[in-house]
């Protein structure tokens, strides 16, 4: 199926859903996994591009109808049409992404509810019982690349002063301990391009996305928010303290932040179509990163 033209997605929706048959079609998203086509903004229908993505889909279904109940955060309401071709069909979750500088933007009110409203969002997430996750499908999230990778892949890719930084970065990594709270499950994929932000009245409105979801070290859980701010990190996790009695390590956080971004790099240091988005995110932490913390 030809991810640039909704004619395909279109016969198909419309061949299952014939009331729609008048209705406005546009590719929302041409993800890596599956293609998102949006009729009129108000249903996402999602089409896995292999066999590994349907899989994923079935799984997010079923996590997020163990999920739905049990948290105040709107996430979708994954309906699956079994085909063939499979698909998922859900409400829209209104709103659109929330970048960097929309959140600078934002008035102090609305990035205090924000974070308020993440950081409660993932002591849910945390309390949902382990076994009951895994048996809807949830597994360890996806691995980084060993630091090895990460020295000899990543900081090459890197310059003066970053680079340093980023060297700092995973020497701290590899000497780190285990998480002093272990593994939970939780969404693991916490950026702005996950979120379904209203901003006209400056609110978030909904997570969505957990393919990626699943049983990862605890501390782990707040560098995504990095992406969006560091300010917004910090919002959420002092929320989570509150709500959880949990004391989240401020180093501990930005040393997987780094991590994280280097493993990526690592990852698609050869793929001429993302290593430069890559390095972006990797000088992007670097700015903001205090070199002093990482030793």
């Amino acid at each position: 199926m030809d991810a640039s033209d909704t004619t395909t997605f279109r016969s198909i929706i419309i061949a299952r859903f014939p009331e729609l048959a008048t209705s406005r079609f546009e590719l929302a998203t041409a993800g890596w996994d599956s293609i998102a086509v949006d009729v009129d903004d108000r249903l996402i229908f999602k089409f896995p591009r292999h066999a590994v993505a349907e899989t994923a889909l079935l799984r997010e279904a079923r996590l997020l109808a163990v999920i739905r109940p049990r948290i105040a955060m709107p996430v979708p309401d994954l309906r699956i049409e079994q085909g063939p071709p499979l698909f998922s069909v859900h409400e829209k979750l209104k709103g659109v992404h929330l970048i960097t500088a929309d959140y600078d933007r934002l008035p102090e009110a609305a990035r205090q509810e924000l974070g308020e409203r993440l950081g409660r969002f993932y002591a849910e997430l945390h309390r949902l019982d382990q076994a009951t996750m895994q048996a809807a499908g949830a597994g360890l999230v996806a691995q980084w690349q060993p630091v090895s990778a990460m020295r000899e892949r990543a900081l090459p890719m890197l310059a003066g002063d970053i680079r340093q930084k980023a060297a700092a970065a995973i020497d701290a990594f590899e000497q780190l301990r285990p998480d002093p709270y272990g593994r939970t499950y939780g969404f693991s994929d916490g950026h702005g391009w996950n979120m379904a932000f209203d901003h006209p009245s400056q609110r978030l409105t909904g997570m969505y996305d957990f393919a990626d979801s699943g049983f990862a070290p605890v501390h782990q859980e707040f560098i995504y928010a990095r992406f969006v701010s560091p300010d917004l990190t910090e919002r959420i996790i002092a929320s989570y303290e509150v709500l959880t009695g949990r004391a989240i390590d401020r180093r501990r956080v930005d040393i997987l932040t780094a991590a994280h971004r280097l493993s990526e790099l690592a990852e698609l240091a050869d793929n001429p179509d993302h290593v430069r988005i890559m390095i972006d995110s990797v000088e992007n932490w670097a700015r903001t990163a205090n070199l002093q913390s990482l030793r």
